[in-house]
């Protein structure tokens, strides 16, 4: 609106300037909506997509390795003369791929969260209609569905070739069932890890550095002493010890669960009942993570 006075003359006829703007009268989707798009958008971003083509480099290089060293595992069971199994089984895999795993998660979770920090987006998450639990689960649950799709997929590799090859389908159906559930359960772990290292920094490096510190140096700590403890005859020890690292604890959770052949020193995983207490200890690791997440997005979202 605009009025004009000309000296002492009455003022102009006040003017109405149509500029254009009006009110939305589309559907109002809701925090539901908003909590799907934040979940696919954060999914679709761990492995570049929708992003720069530099985005898109690491992760489909170490999902690309991953689901070569599966196929590589295939070719040479299904090469190999009266082979009736892999040379390798589908709970230890992810074990033995483990760096990579390390190496997605400290690439990807700084990146699902440390950008909205440094960027103070968070807030204008806020602003809409999500709150900090829509936030906060939208991003674990995509954390934990990209490393769950990183380890799962050379799982289906592994599994099809095994199929293929006419191994027994029994086995390969009960050994690949395990697999999934050991891989779902370090996805959660690994995931919910990885994003409560990441949200304490606005800095991409700082959260790279350190997952891949936290991850690496507390497997190579906890390995170590249980080598110590095998070599001294402490091997009674060897399974407590490994509560203290994200790796050994799941590698003892599938051990005690699913059948899996254990990594620990002398082969010596933890028995049902230690079996209970690695369980446990997963769970109360995620729902730390998740309580941590809340607890931090309550004072980073003011």
């Amino acid at each position: 609106m605009s009025t004009h006075t000309h000296g002492g003359r009455t003022p102009e006829a006040t003017r109405i300037h149509n500029i254009g703007y009006r009110h939305y009268d589309g559907p109002r989707l809701g925090r539901a909506y908003a909590r799907r798009s934040l979940y696919s958008q954060s999914l679709r971003g761990a492995f570049g997509l929708g992003r720069s083509a530099k985005s898109k480099v690491l992760p489909m290089i170490l999902l690309g390795v991953m689901c070569l060293v599966a196929a590589i595992i295939v070719a040479v069971a299904v090469a190999t003369p009266n082979m009736t199994d892999l040379p390798l089984e589908y709970t230890r895999y992810a074990i033995v791929m483990q760096a990579l795993i390390t190496l997605f998660l400290a690439a990807q979770a700084p990146q699902s969260v440390s950008r909205d920090l440094r960027f103070k987006s968070v807030p204008l998450y806020f602003s809409r209609p999500i709150e900090r639990v829509d936030y906060v689960l939208a991003k674990f649950a995509a954390m934990a569905s990209a490393v769950f799709l990183l380890t799962a997929t050379p799982l289906v590799i592994l599994y099809l070739g095994a199929l293929l090859a006419k191994f027994d389908f029994a086995d390969q159906t009960k050994g690949f069932a395990q697999g999934m559930v050991s891989v779902a359960l370090l996805s959660v772990l690994f995931g919910g890890i990885g994003l409560v290292l990441a949200a304490f920094t606005p800095r991409r490096g700082f959260g790279v550095a350190a997952v891949i510190a936290t991850m690496t140096i507390t497997y190579g700590a906890v390995s170590t002493v249980q080598a110590i403890a095998w070599e001294t005859g402490s091997s009674g020890a060897i399974q407590w010890l490994g509560l203290f690292s994200p790796v050994t604890v799941i590698d003892g959770v599938q051990t005690a669960f699913l059948g899996a052949t254990s990594a620990f020193p002398g082969g010596e995983g933890p028995g049902t009942g230690a079996g209970v207490v690695y369980l446990l200890v997963v769970l109360a690791l995620v729902a730390g993570s998740y309580g941590v997440l809340m607890r931090r997005y309550r004072k980073v979202g003011l």
